[in-house]
């Protein structure tokens, strides 16, 4: 008898049978392959906000409030970020790039259990939580270490707690009027998460980058994305405009499944940890 927590034996057949089929599949990840690992996603099942959208980077810079505020919460959340584990969905896809059926992989998530699962090839669209960087020095520096910092200037703030979002922000409605947030070590600089918030563009590079990926592919795997955002969904549409085969791997309905010849229903940690290990 299959246990009640154990994928489908069909999703698991129909996509290792997509994958079977591919020498070379562009694979893109978002919030939901992270769920498994205790970081909570954006969306329902229909794609709709579960929690308030996140910070914009023009409210960001341009508001001390709502700078603190954000560090506030970041300073709760982070944890929770920072200990996460790579779960079934990143050892898979690992798996699967070690035998040869992975070309590249491009996350929207900033969490960087990817590499952490052993997965060689990442293009971390949105940045990583892990960085900080100096919007006046343009300084990178370690987030872990700005959290000892935090914590310094904030006594008490750490054991306050909230519900963490995917970026590493938390859930909370206590008054952050006194918080206080460091600057740059280096020139005294306005510090922000090395991460692409709302509203803000991801940088060229990467996006070339990624549409070079995308050229050099023979199919696209979707995992864990409702594909609402448009920086992840032109690469799927750019897939679709090559007559690339496309599956798609989500518990809710996505902006894709229109042009998918796949989408399973399921969970990305069950069924990509069934998928990679060998067929009986």
């Amino acid at each position: 008898m299959r246990r009640a927590n154990s994928p489908s034996a069909e999703a698991v057949d129909r996509l290792r049978g997509f994958i079977d089929a591919r020498e070379s599949i562009f694979v893109l990840t978002g919030a939901g392959c992270s769920t498994g690992s205790g970081i909570p996603d954006y969306r329902d099942e229909n794609g709709d906000w579960k929690r308030k959208q996140p910070v914009t980077y023009a409210a960001f810079t341009g508001s001390d409030a709502v700078r603190r505020r954000y560090w506030a919460r970041s300073t709760i959340g982070f944890p929770t970020m920072a200990c996460a584990e790579p779960n079934g969905a990143h050892a898979g896809l690992a798996s699967l790039e070690a035998s040869g059926h992975v070309g590249s992989l491009v996350t929207q998530n900033v969490d960087g259990l990817h590499q952490r699962a052993g997965h060689a090839a990442v293009l971390d669209l949105h940045g990583r939580i892990a960085d900080v960087v100096c919007l006046d020095c343009r300084d990178v520096s370690s987030r872990s270490v700005l959290q000892d910092r935090l914590l310094g200037a904030n006594p008490g703030w750490g054991s306050r707690s909230g519900l963490v979002a995917p970026d590493g922000d938390a859930e909370f409605e206590e008054d952050t009027r006194s918080f206080q947030v460091p600057e740059c070590s280096g020139c005294g600089g306005m510090l922000k998460p090395d991460v692409v918030f709302f509203g803000e563009n991801v940088p060229p590079q990467r996006v070339a980058d990624a549409y070079a990926a995308v050229e050099a592919s023979d199919s696209v795997l979707v995992v864990g994305s409702s594909l609402k955002v448009f920086s992840g969904w032109r690469f799927v549409r750019a897939a679709h405009e090559q007559g690339k085969p496309i599956a798609i791997l989500n518990l809710g309905r996505t902006r894709g499944d229109d042009v998918a010849s796949l989408t399973l229903r399921a969970s990305c940690s069950d069924v990509l940890a069934a998928v990679a290990r060998p067929a009986n």
